[in-house]
């Protein structure tokens, strides 16, 4: 079991995934400190200077922070729209998936020329043919 375990880890993806979470969880203090400091005071601006961590609604004892959760919506979109930047990036550099299956069509037009060609050779070459068949047979 710990062999199989040392096999997973070991695997690229889960050391990907690991590099990956590591480098979110350092972009998210980033995004987070863009929002409260940058983007919160700017449109804090133009909304009177409002800060909306400030904005809370109290009913019956319970504080609601709904100012919290602007600010946490305001996070998820930059976050969302930094995303959606980097992967139009990243896809520019790779080929498209329409060119990819092009050449995958070609290696498939490509083996089927081929196997007709061999299947013309075997029917018009019967010594061939019976040459294949009779070593087929003696390895039975």
């Amino acid at each position: 079991m710990l062999k199989e375990f040392k096999e997973f880890v070991s695997r690229g993806n889960v050391l990907d995934l690991a590099v990956g979470v590591i480098i979110g969880g350092a972009f998210t203090s980033i995004v987070k400190s863009l929002v409260n400091y940058l983007i919160n005071p700017l449109i804090g601006l133009f909304i009177g200077g409002i800060d909306f961590s400030d904005w809370v609604l109290k009913v019956a004892g319970a504080t609601f922070k709904f100012g919290s959760f602007i600010n946490a919506v305001i996070n998820f979109l930059i976050i969302a729209f930094v995303v959606f930047i980097l992967v139009k990036l990243v896809n520019k550099f790779l080929p498209k998936k329409e060119e990819q299956e092009d050449d995958e069509a070609e290696a498939i037009e490509n083996s089927e020329i081929y196997l007709k060609e061999i299947r013309d050779a075997l029917v018009n070459n019967p010594e061939l043919l019976s040459n294949l068949k009779n070593k087929e047979d003696s390895t039975k």
